[in-house]
């Protein structure tokens, strides 16, 4: 297995820069592993894919507005973004600007003190608030888009789902950004079942494999955790016979993640509750334990995602279908078009 097994041609063009109107009209690409076949439908059609007692499993996280500006002692400009709290005032960030080591104190817009106490690999580091940084986010903090949007985002909510909760994440879960209130009362309505999980995402998750060996990529940690009442409801789903349906590739990082740790090794053993870090990696030969079906988005060349789902539905039966959305004018990425493999 190579990294470069996962990569294929993407022209610019194709990255989506603006979200859809409504969310639920963006188009969904309906991939049948068994039947080996695919259907182009739009997002609001997905009922009509789904059975009473099927269960969807959501990522209930929130984005914070990361990104700040921040000034050096000697009016130089330079920029903070959140990755991961470690404690009430101490974050792990990326911090951009030069000649920023350990000891160098920056300001925010707000007057808010920062000092960098400890240099991490490449830009990271490790930043100690005078205080509680989430007090000044939603005055001073910008939202993180990924890096490949350059459009300006008019309104910040179209980048959080519908049903987000709990703040942390560093960029949002995106295949939840298609939901609708109303598409999701009309699941309801027909049977299927939700349940939400917490998974706070990392930029790391945009980060391609840069090692010639995937296996050799250090995969990025993040907290996430499944309730007991959720793992409840995902056993008497899977008892009654529903499937325990991933949305998003967060969403099944916690669901193998809670699965490993219980020692769950087929669809007879029950899962328990998880709360914590998660490394789980996701390569081709994983036997899923947990999830029956995934709905994601189209992920970036030779990122571990794109991994993820080829360890689902087979490296070259999404490398086809990736060419096919492409010969079909799907839009890829964030606020981009959506897929559902079962």
């Amino acid at each position: 297995m190579k990294t470069a097994d996962f990569d294929y041609d993407l022209p610019e063009a194709f990255i989506a820069q603006t979200p859809v109107e409504p969310r639920d009209s963006s188009r969904l690409m309906v991939l049948d592993r068994a039947a080996g076949t695919l259907a182009h439908r739009q997002f609001r059609d997905l009922g009509e894919y789904l059975h009473p007692g099927d269960l969807l499993v959501v990522n209930q996280t929130r984005v914070i507005p990361a990104r700040l500006k921040a000034w050096k002692p000697t009016g130089g400009k330079a920029e903070i973004l959140l990755l991961r709290r470690e404690s009430d005032t101490v974050w792990e960030c990326l911090v951009g600007g030069k000649g920023l080591g350990e000891g160098k104190i920056l300001k925010l817009e707000d007057g808010l003190e920062a000092e960098i106490v400890t240099s991490l690999e490449g830009s990271r580091r490790r930043v100690r608030f005078a205080e509680p940084v989430e007090n000044h986010l939603q005055k001073d903090g910008q939202m993180p888009l990924p890096p490949y949007i350059h459009e300006k985002l008019t309104d910040p909510e179209r980048y959080q789902t519908v049903y987000a909760k709990t703040p942390g994440s560093a960029a949002a879960p995106t295949a939840g950004l298609h939901f609708t209130p109303r598409l999701m009362a009309e699941l309801r309505e027909k049977g299927v079942q939700f349940a939400e999980v917490t998974l706070h995402v990392g930029l790391d998750t945009f980060a391609p494999v840069t090692e010639t060996d995937p296996r050799e990529h250090q995969i990025h940690t993040e907290w996430c955790e499944l309730t007991p009442a959720v793992a409840e409801k995902i056993n008497a789903a899977r008892a009654a016979g529903g499937r325990i349906i991933g949305v998003g590739t967060t969403s099944v990082r916690t669901l193998e993640s809670a699965a490993q740790h219980s020692l769950v090794t087929d669809h007879s053993s029950p899962i328990t509750a998880f709360s914590g870090p998660t490394s789980i990696y996701i390569l081709p030969g994983y036997q899923y334990r947990v999830v029956d079906a995934i709905i994601t988005n189209f992920h970036l060349p030779k990122s571990t995602l794109i991994m993820m789902i080829s360890a689902f539905a087979g490296r070259e039966t999404v490398l086809s279908a990736y060419e096919t959305a492409k010969r079909e004018g799907y839009r890829f990425f964030s606020f981009g078009d959506a897929m559902f493999i079962s």
